[in-house]
């Protein structure tokens, strides 16, 4: 996950990033690097209210449920979404700020 302290000065213009500092962000960029994994998170923040059902999601690719759940996890451990379970189903929501955080760190400042 990203912290707010990592975007305080855009880590990837100035001093080079320590490989320790480095292992959240590329994790983020990691897990956005996958088309599958970047649609969902389009999806999920496109949403209505902000927030959507995992039966929703599945209906929209042509993969299986178990296939979905695996790419919903590698969101869920990179800091971007975040889920509620509500009886037998699961929701998603874009973790506020995440796509910001990872944004601030590839903005270069004006100079």
């Amino acid at each position: 996950m990203i912290a707010s302290a990592d975007c305080a000065r855009p880590p990837l213009t100035g001093q080079p990033i320590s490989e320790a500092a480095a292992a959240g962000p590329a994790r983020v960029f990691k897990a956005l690097g996958d088309p599958v994994r970047f649609r969902l998170v389009s999806l999920i923040g496109a949403r209505q209210g902000g927030e959507v059902c995992v039966c929703d999601l599945t209906s929209a690719f042509d993969l299986t449920q178990p296939t979905i759940s695996h790419h919903l996890k590698i969101l869920r451990e990179s800091g971007l979404i975040e889920s509620e379970r509500r009886g037998t189903w699961v929701y998603y929501r874009l973790v506020p700020g995440a796509l910001d955080r990872a944004a601030a760190l590839l903005a270069v400042p004006r100079v």
